[in-house]
């Protein structure tokens, strides 16, 4: 999957986050979890953005262990809502697995961009 469309699908991601988290009861859990989730759901997207335009490698590293953040906060909150039965479970398990999927391939693309910085082969004059 290339940026381009990891970039489309986070704000995609964001949406439909926004989207159920609007749609909670006005409780002050309801209130709580709709302020966290559309934070966090759409620091994913934000985030990621800003990966693509990272200077280095150790900032793109660093950024996208942010973006690895923030989607894993939008799982924890996505399964708190089923947790505490705030909304059918077939509503909310699809996002969940997004946000799962999205954790593992950020993941994965940190794992790869630090082998590469850590794997270079010294330079001798």
């Amino acid at each position: 999957m290339d940026a381009e469309m990891l970039k489309k699908r986070t704000k995609e991601f964001a949406h439909r986050c926004v989207k159920l988290a609007v749609s909670l009861s006005d409780t002050a859990l309801g209130r709580h979890i709709r302020g966290q989730l559309i934070r966090c759901s759409t620091s994913v997207a934000a985030n990621y953005r800003a990966t693509l335009l990272a200077q280095t490698k150790s900032v793109f590293i660093a950024k996208i262990s942010i973006v690895i953040e923030e989607a894993d906060e939008s799982e924890f909150w996505l399964e708190f809502i089923m947790d505490e039965e705030l909304m059918e479970r077939k509503k909310v398990l699809p996002l969940f697995n997004e946000a799962h999927e999205l954790s593992s391939i950020f993941i994965t693309t940190r794992r790869t961009a630090q082998g590469r910085k850590t794997n270079k082969k010294p330079t001798y004059i």
